[in-house]
């Protein structure tokens, strides 16, 4: 989901409620810590230089059990973002720490706000991509194929 996204979900929202891929959710009295943006340099497998860029979400879950996060208030930190740091309509990605600090894609579905496992993958598979199955072959079916650069076969 992108800024822009997540900015028109709240405009509407009646309240704002982060649910974990496994179900469960976020405790209502998270806080949002961070709103910033995060820049990745670096090389790919292959030997590509990339940059990648996200806004970043960090939630916390405080031991201030009357706190709520209304929609409004979360406009408004991002609203504020977006002056002071120059946020660009990038995609978000939420850092919130259950067992360790995960990075989570975000999703919406009408009412709540979803925290989607991220993957990685290969940013250079036409140049690093996993071999393919070596075939067995028996020797002995190979036949004079493996005589084929003998003096006089032209294969030099």
């Amino acid at each position: 989901m992108k800024l822009s996204e997540i900015k028109k979900h709240l405009s509407t929202a009646t309240g704002v409620t982060f649910q974990l891929p496994n179900g469960t959710f976020v405790p209502e009295h998270f806080h949002v810590t961070e709103v910033g943006m995060i820049t990745k340099n670096f090389i790919d497998c292959g030997g590509t230089v990339r940059k990648e860029s996200v806004v970043n979400f960090q939630l916390w879950d405080a031991n201030d059990f009357d706190h709520r996060l209304k929609a409004q208030k979360l406009l408004n930190i991002i609203a504020l973002s977006e002056k002071v740091l120059g946020l660009e309509d990038l995609e978000i990605e939420v850092e919130y720490q259950d067992n360790t600090i995960g990075k989570y894609d975000l999703g919406y579905n009408g009412e709540t706000f979803l925290l989607l496992n991220k993957q990685t993958a290969c940013l250079a598979l036409d140049q690093c991509c996993p071999p393919q199955e070596k075939q067995k072959v028996k020797l002995s079916e190979i036949g004079n194929e493996a005589n084929c650069c003998t003096p006089g076969s032209g294969c030099c």
